[in-house]
């Protein structure tokens, strides 16, 4: 039985590292905006599913099924450690899962800060997927106005000023 299942998890893993070799450039990005209908800063980040998909099947040994609330849980943890805001005044802002949507080739994951405009955040912090793929580059676009400012984060900058 022990023999099995190292057999299975070895092909898990051997099927995880097959996905993640399948393309060259390992990218996500967000767009953080206001809403000025409902006062809140609003978050979208688009992911490779693919990468998502290697990046739990590593982490946790399995497959995960993104359309189940409990594997979607999972996901919302590991990214809420790895994506912030900061305010000016050095704190974390309360940054809320919205929800989230999955298909074959990506993974969109919905955030807002409620009551808060944009420009009260000092800095983003953004290393998601960067401890599982060395060559992420993860891009925010935040769209104030008629503005729109790009940040890029990647394993050595994973923390940005807003201004």
């Amino acid at each position: 039985m022990m023999k099995r299942l190292k057999m299975l998890l070895c092909a898990v893993l051997l099927c995880a590292s097959t996905a993640v070799s399948a393309h060259r450039f390992h990218a996500g990005i967000a767009d953080v905006s206001f809403n000025a209908r409902t006062g809140s800063t609003e978050i979208v980040h688009t992911y490779m599913a693919h990468d998502i998909d290697a990046l739990l099947a590593n982490m946790y040994g399995r497959q995960f099924d993104l359309t189940d609330p409990d594997d979607q849980d999972v996901l919302r943890k590991y990214v809420e450690s790895r994506f912030w805001v900061q305010g000016q005044d050095k704190s974390r802002l309360r940054v809320r899962w919205v929800g989230m949507t999955a298909d074959a080739e990506r993974v969109t994951v919905y955030q807002e800060i409620e009551q808060t405009p944009l420009w009260k955040a000092s800095f983003i912090h953004n290393a998601i997927l960067v401890d599982f793929l060395p060559d992420q580059v993860n891009t925010v676009n935040l769209n104030e106005g008629n503005a729109v400012r790009t940040l890029s984060f990647d394993r050595n900058n994973p923390d940005q000023p807003t201004r």
